[in-house]
């Protein structure tokens, strides 16, 4: 058998056959009297003496596909993408947008159910959405709307105008994002009106999140949902990230906010068990915030900026804590 795997002439046979002429292992097989590990063999060998060359063609389009493999393997995520990162906050966000976009093209599935939050980068992502064939695909926001945030930055928006794009289902999370105390938030997640939106967060298979962190200029102060006063004390606190406007440290420990929070939406805790939960965030500024996200396993796919990436990856270790 040996001899038989180590024949230059039966190599070359195989590989024509199986390369250029796409007929199965186990057709050759057949045609040649061999088994179909014999061939599988033959192939493997041919590959290991350079008698057939598998290359990918374009690999130098992606610029930046060894970065995002160091950053998959360093942080344990399941998939990274990287765009430049562009001069102004203006081209970030549509880079990032129309990298998301792009994303989601093979990412959806027919049957899908896709929680979408709120924020910029988000709408520009939808702006660069082609019109898919996929059949049969749930948008559900992640959290309330109103405030003083633009109507068409909110997570229901959002969510809608996705459900139009691929022809899908929309269902609605009619609340504000943030009530002014616990009992509020607890009472309204009761609604039978909103129950239809929150018993899928139980059941999602992709989540699009914007990443924000606390600061004067920040969306979440845009929202008019938090004083002054409120984003100083998380300041001081340590936060540095937060998701769905709920807040978490480096660690991606939300323990020390728990009191902050009031929202009506989804527990980011649940997101640790969504199959592809997908952070899209850009900037030096958040490179905190994204660093804190993963830590904390709300996110396990990243979109992100080159300069933000490198600054990610100059963290030689990644060592999860409980949160």
């Amino acid at each position: 058998m040996k001899k038989v795997v180590d024949d230059p002439r039966l190599m070359i046979k195989v590989c024509d056959l199986y390369y250029n002429q796409n007929i199965s292992q186990q057709q050759i097989g057949k045609f040649l009297g061999l088994s179909r590990p014999t061939v599988s063999r033959l192939l493997a060998s041919a590959r290991e003496q350079n008698i057939v060359q598998i290359t990918i063609p374009d690999l130098d389009t992606i610029t930046y596909w060894e970065l995002e493999q160091k950053l998959e393997a360093q942080y344990g995520l399941r998939e990274v993408l990287i765009v430049d990162s562009g001069h102004s906050q203006e081209s970030l966000k549509t880079a990032l947008g129309r990298a998301a976009a792009r994303y989601l093209q093979y990412l959806i599935k027919s049957g899908d159910i896709v929680g979408v939050s709120m924020g910029s980068t988000l709408y520009h992502m939808i702006l660069s959405l082609t019109k898919p064939k996929i059949p049969d695909v749930t948008f559900v926001p992640l959290i309330g709307g109103m405030g003083r945030l633009r109507t068409e930055l909110h997570a229901n928006s959002l969510a809608e105008n996705m459900s139009r794009f691929y022809d899908g289902e929309y269902v609605p999370l009619h609340a504000p994002a943030r009530v002014s105390n616990r009992q509020i938030r607890d009472e309204l997640l009761k609604e039978a009106s909103l129950l239809s939106a929150i018993e899928l967060f139980g059941r999602l298979d992709v989540t699009l999140v914007g990443i924000g962190y606390p600061n004067a200029q920040s969306a979440i102060q845009a929202t008019g949902y938090f004083k002054e006063k409120e984003l100083e004390s998380l300041i001081e606190r340590n936060a540095t990230g937060e998701l769905c406007m709920q807040f978490y440290d480096m660690s991606g420990n939300t323990s020390p906010f728990q009191n902050d929070n009031n929202v009506i939406g989804i527990d980011i805790h649940r997101l640790r068990k969504v199959p592809r939960s997908v952070g899209i965030a850009g900037g030096l500024e958040k490179v905190s915030a994204i660093r804190g996200a993963i830590q904390g396993k709300y996110i396990n796919t990243l979109i992100t900026d080159v300069d933000c990436a490198t600054a990610l990856a100059s963290e030689e270790t990644y060592n999860p804590k409980n949160v």
